[in-house]
């Protein structure tokens, strides 16, 4: 009889075991969830969730021995916004009071532009005074840097990197709040950019 309580109590401690590992499991804590999180956006490096086609106008001139030449240059370009999640601490993933797993955010960095030489538009004028100097090598030189700049500018205002602040943080609240729910964990995603307040505030 002895040893079958023996027997009884080894199994419930085997299963109370078996039960705690499980819900360790599928319940994580607090701490490995936040660690977890912040792992696996860090492992993402660049995030590029949202790019944008441009087309640029430029013209440029120059004149030498009396004479005028210019040209115009209108040039398509993709322009992408990635986030280095690879700068992300502890500090920018962080588990409040209030059920909210708050991720903070680089701003997006604008990388490119890449031109697509295929939808390239050239009109001049000026011929002889391109045929007799390298007038004409310049003024390419001159458009393009003008290409680059008015591409970037274009990329860089606030309408455009709020469609990229909107789509990086949906992209991340998929990310991160998907594995989350798999977990069983019932925390929210709140996914904010460096410099912007919380759109929902937490009493502690």
């Amino acid at each position: 009889m002895k040893q079958i309580w023996i027997i009884v109590f080894g199994l419930v401690l085997a299963t109370l075991g078996l039960m705690l590992w499980i819900q360790r499991l599928f319940n994580p804590a607090p701490e490995t969830i936040v660690a977890s999180s912040l792992k696996s956006l860090q492992e993402q490096n660049r995030l590029n969730a949202f790019a944008a086609r441009f087309v640029t106008v430029v013209t440029s001139r120059r004149g030498q021995f009396g004479l005028s030449a210019e040209k115009t240059l209108i040039m398509p370009a993709m322009v992408r916004y990635e986030v280095d999640l690879s700068k992300l601490t502890t500090n920018d993933v962080i588990r409040d009071a209030c059920g909210y797993l708050r991720v903070s955010l680089p701003q997006p960095e604008v990388a490119g532009p890449e031109f697509d030489v295929t939808g390239i538009r050239e009109y001049g004028s000026g011929a002889i005074l391109m045929a007799l100097t390298d007038t004409e090598k310049l003024l390419d030189e001159a458009n393009r840097k003008k290409a680059k700049a008015d591409v970037l500018s274009q990329a860089s205002a606030e309408p455009m990197l709020k469609l990229a602040r909107d789509a990086t943080r949906k992209a991340i609240a998929a990310n991160v709040g998907l594995p989350l729910k798999a977990a069983g964990s019932d925390l929210m995603v709140e996914v904010s950019f460096a410099g912007e307040k919380p759109t929902r505030f937490c009493a502690t």
